[in-house]
């Protein structure tokens, strides 16, 4: 009988059991099986579930999940791009899901040293693009440069040896003092400029990551807007760049919070589930907004995890809500997700079940719609916004699904008439879809 299983389930039991030093003999003893049952599901030949697979699992010290399904597919999903950004060939990037099975500890430590490296990186390149390029930064120096000057100049007069009558004396002395108060500033201006911020939790790159951060932290759900109050508490460390984005998003959820009240969004969910479309009929508010809301409830036992995406006309994610097996990068996200489909077509609301690559392949349901924001001029286009929301499919169809990916670099896909650079997996399998 064929494994009902991800492939490879088989060989993740036998590796792992190799790993600990244990005979297929004394496996099949713990989970009370014989040796031969135990060879055929090492070859994938048998089928593993539910009691045996417990037993089995509890037997070789680990969680089912990584015998049935691999590690994680954010995990994977880093350890190829890690991959991608070396010499093609230099790590078996095939190999990724089997060391990520066998050792998800350091397959998680790969993920995250390789996203910070990246992370840094990408900062220490912003920061060499300000150096050379930032009128703010030549005007900080020129602030700077001036304030020395003047200091320097005056400091000349008085230390020359020409008399000086008492009232220029205090007149000078007032200059320098003056002058170097603006050297203070000037300076501080430049630390402020080339200052990181903090760093424990990664390395906020922009201000939207920064705000992405904080509203990570509390599940983008802001309790005291919800209760009628500022959230500055949530802004105060922020950078002020970084305070100008939350302000406006704390602007949008209080006037989505006081337009959909969370008694009458969960009343609402009680009666139609998570369907958008009754939602919204029962709700009276526009798509978006209910969107927004949806993504702002707060994590309870039964809620499913919902993504957010918030896009520009350019296609650029001006804010992004992340989920389990839902990464979308900032600015290399595959052109397929619906959220740039809504943007060809606004005004029309799109649902799309979506297709990511892997095994086993995860499904996940998306609404988008995109929206004109501001007012309408004669003389220009008009400023669109859509919006996203993405939740894992709990009921996956068995119908054809859009075969999205993350990014071209690390999609495995053949054929992709959408594909925009080579896939850095060489030949990876394509996916069914």
């Amino acid at each position: 009988m064929a494994n009902t299983h991800a492939p490879r389930t088989g060989s993740r039991i036998r590796a792992r059991r190799l790993d600990l030093g244990l005979r297929q003999a004394d496996l099949a003893q713990m989970a009370g099986i014989s040796p031969s049952y135990l060879n055929l599901i090492e070859h994938d030949k048998r089928r593993i579930a539910g009691r045996l697979l417990a037993d089995i699992s509890l037997a070789l010290q680990t969680e089912p999940g990584l015998l049935t399904d691999g590690a994680e597919r954010t995990v994977l999903e880093a350890m190829q791009r890690a991959a991608s950004e070396w010499e093609p060939g230099l790590a078996e990037v095939a190999k990724a899901d089997e060391l990520a099975a066998r050792y998800p500890g350091w397959a998680g430590l790969i993920a995250a040293q390789a996203a910070r490296i990246n992370a840094l990186e990408t900062r220490a390149q912003m920061l060499t693009d300000r150096i050379t390029y930032d009128p703010d930064l030549a005007t900080a120096l020129h602030g700077v440069i001036s304030a020395v000057t003047a200091i320097r100049s005056t400091a000349s007069i008085l230390t020359s040896d020409e008399k000086i009558d008492a009232e220029w004396q205090q007149r000078f002395h007032r200059n320098i003092h003056d002058d170097a108060v603006r050297l203070a500033a000037e300076s501080d201006a430049l630390v402020t400029y080339f200052d990181a911020p903090d760093a424990g939790a990664g390395v906020p790159l922009s201000p939207l990551e920064e705000v992405e951060a904080v509203l990570d932290a509390c599940g983008w759900h802001l309790d005291a807007i919800e209760a009628g109050q500022p959230a500055t508490d949530l802004s105060r460390n922020l950078r002020k760049p970084a305070q100008e984005v939350f302000d406006t998003w704390a602007a949008v959820y209080a006037r989505d919070a006081a337009a959909l009240p969370i008694p009458e969004v969960e009343a609402a969910i009680a009666k139609h589930g998570y369907d958008l479309w009754g939602l919204a009929s029962a709700l009276g508010g526009d798509l978006a907004q209910v969107m927004r809301r949806l993504a702002s409830l707060p994590a309870t036992a039964g809620r499913p995890p919902m993504g957010l995406v918030l896009c520009d006309a350019g296609g650029f994610p001006t804010l992004l809500k992340q989920i389990p097996d839902f990464a979308f990068p900032r600015g290399t996200a595959c052109p397929l997700w619906p959220v740039f489909t809504a943007l060809g077509q606004a005004g029309r609301p799109i649902i799309s079940e979506v297709a990511i690559p892997g095994h086993p392949q995860t499904r996940l349901t998306c609404w988008a719609i995109a929206q004109t924001v501001g007012d309408a001029q004669a003389d220009r286009p008009p400023l669109l916004q859509a919006t996203m929301l993405v939740m894992a499919d709990s009921a996956p169809g068995q119908g054809p699904a859009v075969p999205v990916g993350v990014s071209c670099r690390i999609c495995p896909r053949t054929g992709c008439a959408a594909r925009r650079e080579p896939s850095a997996l060489g030949t990876a399998p394509a996916d069914p879809l």
